[in-house]
């Protein structure tokens, strides 16, 4: 009698499993969430107090991008430092690891759960700068294209994000780690996000021709640095 073979399901059967593990455990806990939108809250109080130091000439308008993604990016460095958390505390990452998964499907799991996370974050956020800081100011009728450059540039910060989480999950001093490599390595990314944005919140012809060159700068670092990490993530999360 020949043994059963046990058929392994699918990358994309392992991705779903990987993603809704994720999302289950963040739906009970909802520490990554909170943590991040109190953060946010934070950042918004300093900009704040820092504003109101400034003269009542200052076009806030055309600082809005630059202030939105300083938003952006240190929440998102709160949520990416705590993506591994619990697979490191509790040896999760180690089982992963020694189960026959594809690598590829635990990037993509994790890379789709920290940008879920991260564009929940800045759904609240967002409204809530606008209402403090731009309340004053009358909305463009380019404002939705802002939409572009935040969901894209969203996708490339947590699509390297998780890889270099991942460099340094097991580092001293991982917080500052995961800095020092995350902010250059997206630096092309976010110079083209704040022009984008601004391009569209201000909305004037002359903002608007920095758009689409923004915007497509923004999609080639995507498909670039996502597939990089994609295929690198094997060699980085084995080593």
């Amino acid at each position: 009698m020949k043994p059963a073979v046990v058929e392994q399901p699918s990358s994309w059967a392992q991705f779903k499993q990987l993603l809704a593990k994720d999302l289950r455990r963040e739906i009970r806990t909802r520490e990554m969430i909170t943590s991040m939108g109190v953060y946010a809250l934070l950042v918004l109080i300093v900009f704040g107090a820092a504003l109101t130091q400034v003269s009542a000439s200052l076009d806030v308008q055309q600082m809005s991008g630059g202030l939105l993604w300083t938003l952006f990016v240190f929440t998102s460095l709160m949520g990416l430092n705590r993506s591994f958390a619990y697979e490191k505390e509790n040896g999760c990452l180690e089982g992963l690891l020694l189960a026959p998964l594809d690598r590829g499907a635990i990037y993509l799991a994790k890379m789709v759960s920290n940008l879920l996370f991260t564009l929940l974050v800045e759904v609240v956020a967002v409204p809530v700068f606008w209402f403090f800081f731009m309340g004053g100011v009358s909305a463009s009728s380019s404002l939705p294209l802002a939409l572009v450059p935040l969901v894209l540039g969203t996708v490339g910060m947590s699509g390297v994000g998780t890889l270099l989480s991942t460099i340094t999950a097991n580092t001293r001093g991982k917080d500052v780690m995961l800095a020092v490599l995350f902010i250059p390595l997206t630096f092309p990314l976010l110079y083209a996000c704040v022009s984008a944005t601004t391009a569209a919140i201000v909305g004037t012809p002359a903002a608007l021709d920095a758009f689409v060159p923004a915007v497509a700068l923004v999609a080639g670092y995507d498909v670039v640095m996502v597939l990089l990490s994609w295929v690198l993530y094997d060699f980085v999360v084995s080593a």
